[in-house]
Order: structure tokens, then sequence, then C-alpha cells
């Protein structure tokens, strides 16, 4: 029986010496209260009794039902080396113009060294969270409203350096923090909608005034381009009207010069048969006497009465000249045939 307990104890010191530590974990090994070594991922063995895992005071947050944030601290003995992420709760904070905003973040960081995690700060997760909230009241302290409402990346930018290099010497490694809201007051936010609204009307006016004088312009070119290609083609109408009439009138006095052309042939050839008709028959000196007698007898009658104004005194010698006429003319209708 008390071979049973002896090896039932020695079975039980056995395995409380046994530690298993899973990937991205860490654990504290103290000796008699001074630090030993830190146990990282695998199967370790350790003294018990003489060596024991340190415990470490860390503060948990955790959603209600109600949507609040509530924290608790509790023990733990491992120390995950994995990212992790604190929500910031949400707190009230003065902007450099006096303007109280309301305001929380994320906070994503790193364990990077388990020994000065635990050995060079009481309560790690309490400590980055009250640093981040001393940080976020410099920094939003020194900007104005607008500047906070437009700049979350500047501001991003500014707490993760200084909680950065504040948290550095605690083996954490702050990667990245994210404003997650800015509220400001209700009044504040009622100005900053009517300001809003006002800038959206100026924008819409100017767009459609905008759009009135392209419009305008368009409509402007659009009359001027037409007016153009009216003149234009009335241009073109009136040089092809004048270069028809030019052709027509070309073509008119070609006509009437051809006629002339042959009325004069005709009046050629009649004038020349009549001169042919008098030298073979004679008398040709009647015949040039009475025909000017004619013409001029022609130029003497009344236009209006028809009435002959003047009578030439020697009219026997023209009449007999009239007759010669007549006698040579029909000479020359009715020549004599030849034997």
């Amino acid at each position: 029986m008390l071979f049973i307990i002896i090896a039932a104890l020695i079975i039980i010191y056995f395995l409380a010496g046994i530690k298993i530590i899973q990937q991205e974990e860490a654990m504290i090994i103290e000796r008699l209260g001074a630090f030993e070594k830190v146990l990282y991922a695998g199967f370790h063995l350790i003294i018990p009794f003489f060596e024991y895992p340190r415990k470490i005071q860390w503060k948990y947050s955790q959603k209600g039902i109600d949507g609040q944030t509530y924290s608790y601290y509790s023990e733990r003995k491992l120390i995950d080396l994995r990212e992790s992420v604190m929500d910031i709760p949400r707190q009230n904070v003065i902007t450099k113009d006096n303007v109280s905003i309301s305001i929380n973040a994320l906070i994503y960081f790193q364990i990077m060294d388990a020994k000065s995690a635990v050995y060079r700060i009481q309560n790690l997760p309490e400590a980055i969270e009250k640093l981040t909230l001393t940080t976020m009241r410099n920094v939003i302290g020194d900007m104005v409203l607008d500047e906070t409402l437009s700049s979350r990346d500047v501001i991003n930018a500014k707490l993760r350096e200084t909680l950065d290099e504040a948290s550095n010497k605690w083996g954490v490694k702050v990667n990245r923090i994210e404003l997650q809201e800015i509220t400001p007051p209700s009044d504040v936010q009622a100005s900053m909608e009517k300001q809003v609204k006002a800038e959206r009307e100026k924008r819409a006016a100017i767009y459609e005034a905008e759009g009135l004088k392209q419009a305008a312009i368009l409509k402007a070119e659009g009359e001027k381009t037409a007016a153009i290609n009216k003149a234009e083609g009335q241009k073109q109408s009136a040089i092809l009207e004048a270069e028809g009439e030019k052709e027509a009138a070309r073509l008119v006095a070609e006509g009437q010069a051809a006629a002339r052309v042959k009325q004069a042939e005709a009046e050629a050839v009649a004038i020349g048969k009549t001169i042919e008709a008098i030298q073979n028959h004679g008398q040709p000196d009647k015949y040039l006497i009475a025909m000017k007698y004619l013409e001029t007898l022609k130029t003497m009658v009344d236009g209006e009465n028809n009435k002959v104004v003047y009578m030439p005194y020697e009219a026997t010698g023209i009449l007999s000249s009239v007759d010669g006429i007549k006698q040579m003319l029909d000479g020359v209708t009715a020549p004599t045939p030849k034997a």
C-alpha cells in the first residue's frame, strides 16, 4: 500500500512537471519567485514545486446583450503571441476649437517579447487602453473639428506612431489603429447638415449655370454655323444663277449672231440674184432710183393715220421707173426661152 502511494505521488509529481505549449503561445516560468525561462510551442519539463508558471493579470472586454462593452479581469498563465484586437470604448474628446466629440477606436497589437510584456507592465491590455485614450486626447486636441472629421488617416498615423513608440519597452508592436466613429454634438451635426445642404445647393446652382452657359454657347455656335452655311449656299446659288444667265446670254447671242449671219447670207444671195438679173436685162439706174424712192416714201408715211403727207413733183418719172422695175422683174421671173 505504501508502495502504491509512493508510486502515485511520483506519477503526480512527474505529470505536474509536464508542460505542453500550443503554437503562437508562451509561458513564463519562475523558480522560487525569480524569472527562469520562457516556454514556447512544444513539450517541456519543469521541476514541480520549485518551478511554476507566472500568473498574469489580464483585462478582457466583452459586449453585453444591451450593446454596451463591459470589462473584467482574470488571471492567465499563457500569453497569446498572435495579433490581438482591442476595442477602445467611446470617449468624449475636446477639439482645438472647443467642440466636444465622441470617439472610439480599434487597436491591432502583437506581443513580441513575452518577458517584457509580463515584467515591465502590470496589466498590458489596460495599459494600452489608457495610453490610447491619453494619446487620442492629445492628438485630437491639436486639431479643429473640420480637420478631425476629414483627416482620419492622419489621426490614425499619429496615434499608431505614438503608441508604438511608448509600448515598445513593453515588448508590444502596435501594427495599426482605426477610428470607428467620430460623433459631434447634435447642434453641431445640425449646423454641419445645413452647411452641407447649402454647399450642395451652391454646387447645383453652379452646375445649372454652367449648363445654361454651355447650352447658350452651343446654340450661338449652331446659329452661327447655320448662318454661315446659309450664306454660303446663297453665294453658291447666286454664282450658279449668274453662270447660268451668262451661259444663256451667250447662247442667245450666238443664236442671234447665227440668225443674223443666215439673214445676211440670205440677203446677200437675194441681192446677188437681183444684181445678176439687173445686169442681164440692163437699166440698173432705173432700178436703183426706184428702190431709193420706195424707201424714202416709206419713211414719209404717217404711222398713226397711214396718210402720205408729201408727194414729189416729178411723179410721172417715178411711175415710169416703177413700170420699168415691173418689166424688169417680169423679165427675171419669166425669162424668154433660148432657141
